[in-house]
């Protein structure tokens, strides 16, 4: 490789103040989207109305950056926004016709993301359509969801130590994380969903080789990875009440998919090529919903995609009816300085039936997020997020901080 392709090459990550102004303007926006969806998750409200609406906020808040900029950037929607209520654990963003209302009392999941330059930010919240503090089983399970995150954030760090019994600390692991999310969870009695993975992103990439497992199990492996410095990651948690084994009971319901672009095959029907055609121009690398493309020919155009392995589907999954689920996914930088969460949602003040007393999770909880300066000097106060803290215990999670977007 050349020392032109090598700079190119070194460009792309965080080394460059360009990508990491890129990742924190898509935070923002997304951030921005996720607030304004929260804001109309009421009762009576039509899921399908929230949807639009996110990608909406993230359509035109991405169209007024970097519009002087000499080369075409692409910019827009990184995930289209999903809403998945109570026991419905992911991926629900419906079609146009669909009338599925939010009720009094509802656990709302909202999924969505960003991107500027293909630099990804994305982000999940749950919400509780309720006034007043969550208490019961639903603040555990969003508790649960929480505090796994923090964790997560401690953790997934480079060169972060980690003592295993009475050994000697070695560095963080994936595996060493997916470990302290289910000892997380069964504090609080729920489960880690399966299935759901936590990935490195990259540009035009939001699932990148390094992957942390929320659980480990024989029929799903990863290889195991450390965390390094100036890498990007989407950490993604569900938590559940109940067994935490997800299924798919409606293919029918599946609307998000993203193009499989090591995937070729000549399609039959001419609805199938109209329909590519079309993903092909709106959308030829991050995932999109049914609900953007001409629903008539989508509907048959689409079967014969997915058949022959041209899209990877996306599908909305569900735990057993009567179990809560909730959902917190962050975008986290890992700068030379520690570890910047740059997306994210304060929570509603939870209430959970029992308090974190395990001493293990109380000490990951008080690890800093950020490294320590070396040297004298005056003691700055820290930001959130640099100490202890407890999330999950009553307390609402931190907002993310706003960020320099000049």
């Amino acid at each position: 490789m050349s020392d032109e392709e090598n700079k190119e090459e070194k460009e792309l990550d965080l080394t460059s103040a360009d990508v990491v102004t890129k990742y924190k303007n898509a935070a923002e926006i997304v951030n921005k989207a996720l607030q304004l969806v929260v804001a109309e998750c009421k009762a009576g409200v039509k899921v399908v109305d929230l949807c639009e609406k996110g990608d909406s906020v993230i359509r035109d808040l991405t169209a007024n950056v970097f519009k002087q900029s000499k080369k075409k950037i692409e910019k827009g929607v990184a995930f289209p926004t999903c809403v998945s209520l109570n026991n419905t654990v992911c991926h629900n963003s419906p079609l146009a016709s669909d009338e599925s209302l939010v009720s009094a009392n509802d656990i709302v999941k909202i999924d969505l993301g960003c991107h500027i330059d293909g630099f990804v930010a994305v982000v999940a919240h749950t919400h509780v359509v309720q006034d007043g503090p969550v208490t019961g089983r639903a603040a555990d399970v969003i508790a649960a969801c929480n505090t796994a995150a923090e964790v997560a954030l401690r953790l997934v760090r480079p060169g972060r130590k980690l003592a295993h019994g009475v050994s000697i600390a070695s560095t963080v692991q994936n595996k060493d994380v997916t470990e302290a999310l289910q000892k997380v969870a069964a504090a609080y009695d729920c489960k880690i969903a399966e299935g759901v993975l936590s990935h490195q992103m990259k540009q035009f990439v939001i699932d990148a080789n390094k992957v942390i497992l929320s659980v480990s199990n024989p029929e799903t492996r990863v290889d195991d990875a450390e965390f390094e410095e100036n890498e990007v990651y989407a950490i993604d948690i569900v938590t559940s009440t109940g067994e935490g084994k997800p299924k798919l009971l409606d293919e029918k319901q599946t609307t998000v998919y993203k193009r499989a672009v090591d995937k070729s095959y000549h399609l039959k029907m001419r609805a199938s090529r109209f329909i590519f055609s079309e993903i092909n121009t709106k959308f030829p690398i991050m995932p999109f919903t049914a609900r953007a493309l001409e629903e008539k020919r989508a509907r048959l155009g689409l079967v014969e995609c997915v058949n022959h392995e041209l899209l990877q589907p996306y599908p909305v999954l569900h735990e057993k009816p009567g179990d809560l689920v909730a959902h917190i996914k962050f975008t986290v930088l890992l700068m030379p300085n520690g570890s910047d969460r740059i997306t994210g949602h304060a929570l509603q003040e939870l209430q959970p039936t029992k308090p974190l007393e395990d001493a293990e999770i109380k000490g990951w909880l008080a690890l800093g997020t950020k490294a320590k300066k070396k040297g004298g000097g005056k003691k700055k106060k820290g930001k959130k997020g640099d100490g202890p803290d407890d999330a999950g215990e009553g307390e609402a999670a931190g907002e993310a901080e706003s960020m320099d977007t000049s």
